[in-house]
């Protein structure tokens, strides 16, 4: 079985070849500055944060094509069954344009799953796949499983600007033009429902914002209780330090890598965000 992702998926490097196995990504697109580049591929997180801040210009995202789903699951249809995990439908249609591309290449035996989420939630779908793949389980019992993870993985992030959000259509131009006035800090999370941002409170400063961030996660989350937890931002390794430091006082973690957000989604936040992806150890399931 193999795997085919989108670079809406933030995931630690290298975690797919400690596990053994391929994952394939296919890349969004962002346009800045007339020139167009694949997230992940012809820019890298780095060198994207460094170029949005010295550009006036604001980036726009664009979906992979159903022709780049065509080419490669032609390429892997041979190979056997195909599991498509993708960023959530509620913000991008990358998996529509999947499941358009799935009925050009009826040779191929695809499931699909919409993860509901993005960035390193949706990376902790896909990576439980990968590993359920690689112990051999039927597509069935993967689904399930990724179906677990879902379910027990919460997503909340915060940002300085809203600039990047609401020129991306993410949130209203009024709300987000008067929480820029009011120099207001939203918490943002991501709905299991319809995989849809929706906020989930707001602080009157970043720093406020952070420790938000942690009220956020005792809502979810017992304090006390064993927390699995991964740290992801946009050039801002100071906050997310700040962050594990308030994190760190109220749960007991068991901490994966930092990841640094893809360009295709840091399009839409700019620079400065600092967010958790989360889940009760005691709910999140058993990994093979």
């Amino acid at each position: 079985m193999n795997i085919v992702t989108d670079s809406g998926m933030d995931i630690t490097p290298g975690a797919f070849s400690e596990i053994g196995i391929e994952v394939h990504q296919v890349p969004l697109k962002i346009e800045l500055d007339g020139k167009t580049y694949r997230s992940g591929v012809d820019i890298q997180p780095d060198e994207f944060y460094e170029l949005i801040q010295t550009t006036k210009s604001l980036p726009v995202t664009s979906l992979p094509s159903p022709g780049d789903f065509v080419e490669l699951y032609k390429k892997l249809a041979p190979l056997g069954p195909i599991l498509s995990i993708h960023i959530s439908s509620g913000l991008s249609n990358t998996i529509q344009s999947a499941k358009t591309a799935a009925q050009m290449v009826p040779e191929a035996i695809i499931t699909f799953i919409d993860t509901f989420t993005l960035s390193g939630a949706q990376g902790w779908q896909v990576e439980a796949a990968a590993r359920a793949v690689k112990a051999g389980w039927p597509v069935d019992k993967i689904v399930e499983l990724v179906a677990k993870v879902r379910a027990a993985t919460e997503t909340v992030y915060t940002l300085p600007d809203l600039k990047y959000l609401i020129h991306g259509g993410r949130i209203s131009h009024m709300k987000g033009l008067l929480a820029n006035l009011l120099n207001i800090k939203p918490l943002i999370g991501v709905s299991k429902t319809d995989g849809k941002y929706y906020e989930r409170g707001k602080s009157p400063t970043f720093r406020r914002a952070l420790e938000g961030i942690a009220n956020v996660i005792a809502r979810d989350v017992p304090e006390g209780n064993d927390l699995r937890v991964q740290i992801g931002s946009t050039a801002n390794p100071e906050g997310a330090d700040h962050l594990r430091e308030i994190i760190n006082k109220r749960f007991k973690c068991h901490w994966l890598p930092d990841s640094t957000v893809a360009p295709a989604l840091g399009a839409h936040t700019g620079v400065g965000l600092v967010g958790a992806f989360y889940a009760p150890m005691n709910l999140f399931p058993q990994l093979p």
